[in-house]
């Protein structure tokens, strides 16, 4: 990694980020400028002639961007004054490190020590990269979470999970399946990280006491689907070959604008339509439209679950025993509730919940779209309800400057998710 002064772009904003949060009065607008450079140099003790952004500057900076440190405890240390020495609450302190008492601290020992603003950002692009530092960041703040992978994209980059809740029953929410839909990855590890603090400190998230949901539910959140396809989006480094052939993919569309009309995976396979669940159906009405080779979006793949991000969210859902899954994607402000001519119990009535406390139109799938979805597939085969929330409104992708409207609208939703499973 080298990042230096005139650089651009989202690897730019996270320099910004972790700056900004590290109490430097920068403005996160991914242009590595003046202001960047001298807060830069006064994080580093240096002069700004070593303005200049490499693998251990950033790692010195990563600690922002997990939102916590490792503090090692000294002689005469309390729990009071580490708290009071990082401006948090000792409460917080608590949290992030289970079976330590405050009164036997012991010098030597290694804290985790959340940092007081929250992990998730809401005004940074994001990658890949960036979703496994926040992931990180969540489990040390809240070490209940427990985390791993379902598997690697194309390019092996992690395919997260995070699962909060020890009940009995499971659910499912996924997002970013399609790479310029990536705003929906903060959406839901917002949410996580809401239910986790109020989890922590037995407050209520969404109307519902979060111990009760904690107790009663284990949600499973895969925050990005679509991470190869998410970085090209974004302009984050990847590999010279993958990206150049990604651009040749492009060049056959060129109606597409690349990189910002990208959704499919890195290879040109569109993750949403790779289920088997009318499969052959979505490929005589894709090829029909003129994707009949890999492109930047609605090419179905040569065969179902070839692609190997669409292929470890099915066989991570044959693992588990989910109630109900939502999809998420962008955009339109619609829930589509249904797969021909199946209708799991209560689907329809769940729907229309979600659809009074969203404000969200309740629809069904058009023709052109309702075959080799994810939610047609688990529909289909477990015969439980399955949704694909299509959640903002206009051109992807969609500005962050919605992501607090889009939030909102769907709090409901997240939190209804769980509590209408119960009967």
């Amino acid at each position: 990694m080298r990042i230096v002064r005139g650089d651009r772009g989202t690897m730019v904003e996270y320099v910004q980020l972790a700056l900004q949060r590290a109490g430097y009065p920068v403005t996160v607008d991914g242009v590595f400028g003046g202001d960047t450079c001298r807060a830069l140099a006064e994080f580093l003790e240096k002069g700004e002639q070593d303005c200049i952004v490499d693998d251990s500057v950033f790692e010195s900076l990563a600690l922002y961007l997990r939102g916590s440190v490792r503090y090692e405890v000294q002689p005469g240390d309390s729990f009071y004054e580490i708290a009071s020495k990082y401006h948090i609450g000792m409460q917080a302190l608590m949290n992030a490190n289970p079976g330590v008492g405050p009164l036997y601290l012991m010098p030597g020992m290694t804290l985790f020590v959340p940092l007081p603003f929250p992990v998730v950002p809401q005004n940074v692009a994001y990658s890949s990269f960036l979703v496994r530092y926040l992931v990180e960041g969540l489990t040390e703040r809240y070490p209940f979470l427990e985390v791993g992978n379902i598997g690697q994209s194309v390019l092996n980059r992690e395919l997260w999970y995070v699962r909060i809740g020890n009940g009995e029953r499971e659910l499912f929410y996924s997002a970013a399946y399609h790479a310029n839909e990536w705003i929906t990855t903060p959406l839901l590890l917002r949410f996580v990280e809401d239910y986790a603090q109020a989890y922590a400190m037995g407050k209520r998230i969404g109307g519902v006491d979060a111990k009760w949901l904690f107790d009663h539910y284990s949600l499973y959140v895969v925050p990005m689907v679509n991470p190869d396809g998410v970085d090209l989006v974004n302009g984050l480094p990847i590999e010279e070959k993958a990206y150049e052939q990604a651009r040749a993919i492009a060049a056959a569309y060129p109606e597409i604008p690349f990189p910002d009309g990208w959704k499919a995976n890195i290879e040109g396979i569109d993750l949403n339509l790779q289920f088997p669940a009318g499969w052959e159906e979505a490929k005589r009405i894709k090829y029909a439209q003129g994707y009949t080779t890999p492109a930047p979006r609605d090419y179905v793949g040569e065969a179902p679950l070839t692609a190997p991000e669409s292929a470890a969210v099915y066989q991570f859902t044959k693992e588990h025993d989910f109630r109900l899954i939502l999809a998420y994607h962008t955009q339109g402000e619609v829930i589509y509730w249904k797969y021909q001519d199946y209708e799991p119990a209560r689907s329809y009535e769940i729907a229309q919940y979600f659809g009074a406390v969203s404000g969200y139109a309740v629809e069904e799938t058009p023709a052109a779209s309702g075959n080799a979805g994810y939610k047609d597939w688990f529909i289909m085969t477990y015969d439980r309800p399955g949704y694909t929330i299509e959640a903002g409104m206009g051109k992807n992708p969609l500005p962050l400057s919605q992501l607090q409207g889009m939030y909102e609208a769907n709090l409901g939703i997240f939190v209804g998710g769980m509590i209408k499973t119960e009967s």
